[in-house]
C-alpha cells in the first residue's frame, strides 16, 4: 500500500494530505516505466556482450568441433596426396615406360582451376580461409585423381594392345646375319666415305651382295617407297606406330609399295648401292618420335646375350661407313 503524503499549507497553518493530479500519476508512472527499461537495456547488454547464452556456448563447442574436423581431413588429404605422388611416379616411370607410352606432363597433372570467383561463396566468414584453403586441396585432389585414373585407363588398353606392341616395335636384323659378319659401320661419328670428313651416320650399314633379301624389322605400314630422299637411293619407310618407324635404303630394288601392310620378316627390297653408296649395303635407321636412335638396341629378338654383347662391340668401332 502507497504511503500517504501531507504537506504543510502556510495559509491555513495545517497540513493537509497531498492529492496528486491525473498527469503527475501519469508522468511519474512514466518514469518508472522508464527507468526499467533503461536498466533492462543496460542489463541485457551486458548480458549478450560479456556472457554466452546455453545456445551460443552450444554453437562454439560445435565451431571448434568443425575446426578440428577440417585440419583433421586437411591432414589425412595430405597423406593422400603423397600416396597420390608415388602412384604418378610409378606410372609416369614405369608402367608408361613399359608399354611405350610418353609420361603425363606435371603442368597436366597438377594445373591449377581457373577463375577468381571459384571460392567467393565461402568468403566473409570468420573461418573463410580454413574453408577455401580445405576446399582447394579437395578439388585438387579431385582432379588430380581423375586424371591418374584416365592414365590407368590408357595403360590398360596399352596392356590389352601389348602383343601388338611388341610386334610393331623393331627387333630384328634387316638381313639374315647369324654368323655377324656384316655389319660394316655402326651408330655414331664416323668417316664420311666419299668426303673423308667426320659425319654423324644415323643408322647402322649392313655389308651384303646386291640382291640380298631385306626384311621388314617389325609390322607396321609402308609409309615411303622411293628414291626421293637425297643420298638413301632406292628405300623404304615403314610406320610401325607407338612413335616408331624403320628406314632401309641404297636398295637395288623396292619390293613393297606404300600403304602396303607389312609383318616382322616380310620381304621389302633387296640389297643394292643406290644412291651416296660406296659398295652394296644395306643402311638401317630407326627412328622413334622423329629421332633417330641407335638402332643396336633392337636386335633383341635374334641374337643371345654373347652375341648382342659382341655386336655392341662391333657397332662401336671408329671405321669408315658405306654412305
Amino acid at each position: 500500500m502507497s504511503k500517504v503524503k501531507f504537506y504543510f499549507n502556510t495559509k491555513s497553518l495545517k497540513y493537509e494530505r497531498v492529492q496528486l493530479k491525473l498527469w503527475d500519476r501519469l508522468k511519474r508512472f512514466l518514469s518508472y516505466v522508464a527507468s526499467g527499461l533503461v536498466f533492462a537495456t543496460v542489463t541485457i547488454w551486458i548480458a549478450y556482450t560479456y556472457f554466452d547464452s546455453p545456445k551460443e556456448k552450444q554453437l562454439k563447442r560445435e565451431i571448434v568441433q568443425l575446426r578440428d574436423q577440417y585440419d583433421y581431413l586437411n591432414e589425412k588429404m595430405s597423406q593422400m596426396n603423397v600416396v597420390l605422388e608415388d602412384i604418378q611416379n610409378r606410372d609416369d616411370n614405369i608402367y608408361r615406360v613399359i608399354f611405350e607410352a610418353e609420361p603425363i606432363p606435371d603442368n597436366i597433372r597438377k594445373a591449377g582451376f581457373g577463375g577468381v570467383d571459384r571460392y567467393r561463396q565461402l568468403e566473409g566468414y570468420s573461418n573463410s580461409d580454413l574453408l577455401i584453403e580445405t576446399t582447394k586441396k579437395f578439388d585438387q585432389l579431385a582432379k588430380r585423381m581423375y586424371i591418374q585414373s584416365k592414365s590407368f585407363d590408357d595403360v590398360a588398353n596399352l596392356a590389352k594392345n601389348k602383343a601388338v606392341l611388341l610386334a610393331s616395335i623393331p627387333a630384328i636384323q634387316p638381313i639374315a646375319n647369324k654368323d655377324l659378319r656384316r655389319m660394316a659401320s655402326g651408330y655414331g661419328f664416323r668417316t664420311h666415305p666419299i668426303y673423308k670428313t667426320e659425319h654423324f651416320h644415323s643408322g647402322i650399314d649392313f655389308s651384303a651382295n646386291v640382291g640380298t633379301e631385306i626384311y621388314a624389322t617389325g609390322d607396321g605400314v609402308v609409309e615411303r617407297a622411293d628414291d626421293l630422299a637425297q643420298g638413301y637411293g632406292n628405300h623404304v619407310v615403314i610406320n610401325h606406330g607407338y612413335g616408331y618407324e624403320t628406314l632401309y635404303g641404297h636398295m637395288s630394288k623396292i619390293i613393297a609399295r606404300v600403304g602396303q601392310r607389312v609383318k616382322r620378316g616380310d620381304i621389302i627390297g633387296l640389297v643394292g648401292s643406290t644412291g651416296m653408296s660406296t659398295a652394296p649395303h644395306l643402311h638401317y635407321e630407326v627412328i622413334k618420335n622423329q629421332n633417330k636412335i641407335n638402332p643396336i638396341n633392337f636386335f633383341f629378338n635374334d641374337l643371345s646375350a654373347d652375341e648382342y654383347a659382341q655386336m655392341l662391340d662391333l657397332s662401336s668401332k671408329s671405321n669408315q661407313s658405306f654412305d
